[in-house]
C-alpha cells in the first residue's frame, strides 16, 4: 500500500489487528448483469493488495487465455492483468477503471475491476463460510459490513486461489510423491489436524497428505479446527490421555472465515491442554511484509502455498524437532 511505510511498521500494524481476531478488507465493484444492473460489493483481503492503480495501457498477449486482458509493466515487473468482472460474470457499467496488483501464493498478478468502494475493518467472526456452489466455487465467504446478525449489507469475498487454479489449470499432476521422500509415520493413532477454507486448497494438502502417507482429518475454518481439537481433548481426557497423543501436528490457513489462524495458534498455544501440539502455518500471504508478519504468530513452522515438497519438509522438521 503506501511506499512511505516500512516492513517493520507494516507488521506491527498488522499485528496489532490479527491479536483480536481482525482484518481489513478492500472492497470493490466488479458490475452487474448482462445489462450492468444491480452491482454487488466483492472484497479481498487488504494483506494481498500491493498496489491499487487507475487502469494503464496493457499489452495484449497473443494466444493469451480468456479472461486474459494482457500484460502491464509496474517499475519493471511485467504482470499479468485479469479481467475480474468476466471471470465470475458481471458486466461493468462504466469500464474497467482500476488495476489491483495482488501478491500472494508465490505469484504476482493484477486484477482489473470497475471501482474500488473502501477498506473496512472487519472482525473474523462477521465473515461467514459460502457454500462451495456460490460463484462457481469463487467465493470463499459472505462478510457482513455491520455486526448485527441479521444486516444485509453483504461482501463476497474472492476466492483468490480458486480464481488462479481456473485460469491456469495445470495438465500435470502438482503432487510427485518421488520427490517428496520417504513416507512419514506417525504414532499409532495420531493424525494431522487442517484447516482451510478454499476448496482449491483443501484439495491440493489432502492429496500432499496422503502422498506423504499422514492420516488427517481437514476442517474449513479456525473456529472449526478449534472445536474439533477442544473435542479430541475431552474424549482423550477420557481415556486418561492428552489430545498430543490424537493429534501430531496443526496445519492452519491464516485467512478464514469465523477464526484465523492467527488466533487459532494464539489458542492452541495458550491452553496447558494442547501442550506439545506443533503448530505449523500454510499461508498464501507471501512477499517481505507478509512472511515477516507471519512469523508473529507463534507458530512452528511456515510454508507459503503450495508447493508440496516444502510442505512436506516442513512438516517433517517440525515433527523431529
Amino acid at each position: 500500500m503506501a511506499d512511505t511505510k516500512t516492513v517493520q511498521q507494516e507488521v506491527d500494524e498488522r499485528t496489532n489487528l490479527t491479536s483480536s481476531n481482525k482484518f481489513e478488507l478492500l472492497l470493490f465493484r466488479l458490475g452487474g448483469d448482462e445489462n450492468g444492473e444491480r452491482s454487488e460489493m466483492f472484497g479481498i483481503n487488504v494483506f494481498k493488495v500491493r498496489e491499487i492503480a487507475p487502469m494503464p495501457a496493457i499489452t495484449a498477449i497473443a494466444g493469451s487465455l480468456p479472461n486474459m486482458l494482457g500484460v502491464v509493466n509496474v517499475r519493471g515487473q511485467i504482470i499479468p492483468v485479469i479481467d475480474l468482472p468476466s471471470l465470475v460474470g458481471c458486466k461493468p457499467k462504466t469500464g474497467l477503471n482500476i488495476m489491483l496488483v495482488t501478491e500472494f501464493a508465490r505469484s504476482t498478478q493484477a486484477f482489473a475491476v470497475e471501482a474500488v468502494e473502501d477498506i473496512v475493518r472487519l472482525d473474523w467472526s462477521q465473515v461467514l463460510p459460502a457454500e462451495a456452489s456460490v460463484a462457481n466455487g469463487m467465493v470463499t465467504s459472505i462478510a457482513r459490513l455491520d455486526k448485527e446478525t441479521d444486516s444485509n449489507r453483504l461482501v463476497q469475498v474472492l476466492d483468490v486461489e480458486t480464481i488462479l487454479r481456473k485460469l491456469n489449470p495445470l495438465e500435470d499432476p502438482e503432487i510427485d510423491p518421488a520427490t517428496l521422500g520417504e513416507k512419514l509415520v506417525l504414532e499409532p493413532g495420531t493424525l494431522i489436524l487442517a484447516a482451510d477454507d478454499s476448496t482449491v486448497a483443501r484439495k491440493l494438502i489432502e492429496h500432499g497428505l496422503e502422498a506423504m502417507g499422514l492420516p488427517f482429518i481437514m476442517t474449513k475454518t479456525g473456529k472449526e479446527a478449534w472445536e474439533r481439537l477442544q473435542q479430541i481433548s475431552d474424549e482423550m481426557n477420557r481415556e486418561g490421555k492428552t489430545a498430543h497423543d490424537k493429534v501430531a501436528l496443526v496445519l492452519t490457513d491464516l485467512e478464514m472465515p469465523e477464526m484465523d489462524g492467527f488466533t487459532l495458534t494464539r489458542n492452541i498455544k495458550g491452553d496447558s491442554r494442547f501442550k506439545g501440539i506443533p503448530v505449523v502455518i500454510h499461508s498464501s500471504l507471501t512477499g517481505t511484509a507478509n512472511e515477516a508478519h507471519v512469523k508473529t504468530a507463534g507458530a512452528d513452522g511456515y510454508v507459503a502455498k503450495f508447493a508440496a515438497d516444502e510442505l512436506s519438509s516442513i512438516i517433517r522438521q517440525v515433527l523431529t524437532a
